[in-house]
């Protein structure tokens, strides 16, 4: 049996493409008890998309909306309507997950990128699963902020 050279510690997050994420956050806190807690766009510096993250218990949400028209992130919602885009893993090495994956036949939707913020860093990398839907692998060994870097706490 071969072993495989990565682990995945964890379910990480889902984030679902929505016509509107504010109003999608206000209805998954009001009526399923999710809170949320982290915010990424225009306040942020992100100038195509608007991102709430939300959690209850050990499940991560992250509703996301286009700021632009004719995005990757509309053409989704015009495809699809409201649902998810993106099954994240947390794993123990993002580049590792994505290589292996990769060597199994899956094809590429993002290299490892590094990103990082005042909270610290983060290692993330794609592969495209069924339909449109990706799979993406968290490493998030050296960071401490809210939820990614360039997202802030929400209040």
């Amino acid at each position: 049996m071969n072993k495989i050279p990565y682990s995945i510690k964890s379910f990480d997050y889902c984030e679902l493409y929505v016509g509107n994420a504010k109003q999608t956050a206000y209805y998954y806190n009001k009526t399923m008890g999710f809170k949320t807690i982290a915010y990424r766009g225009l306040e942020t510096g992100c100038r195509d998309r608007v991102s709430y993250v939300l959690k209850q218990g050990r499940i991560f949400l992250v509703i996301t909306s286009p700021l632009e028209k004719n995005t990757e992130i509309g053409f989704h919602i015009d495809i699809h309507g409201d649902g998810i885009k993106d099954v994240a893993f947390t794993v123990d090495n993002a580049k590792i997950a994505w290589e292996t994956s990769l060597n199994k036949g899956a094809k590429s939707a993002m290299e490892p990128t590094k990103i990082n913020d005042d909270y610290g860093e983060a290692i993330i990398s794609s592969i495209h699963t069924f339909g449109d839907t990706i799979h993406t692998f968290v490493e998030r060994n050296n960071f401490n902020g809210a939820f990614l870097p360039g997202y802030i706490p929400y209040e």
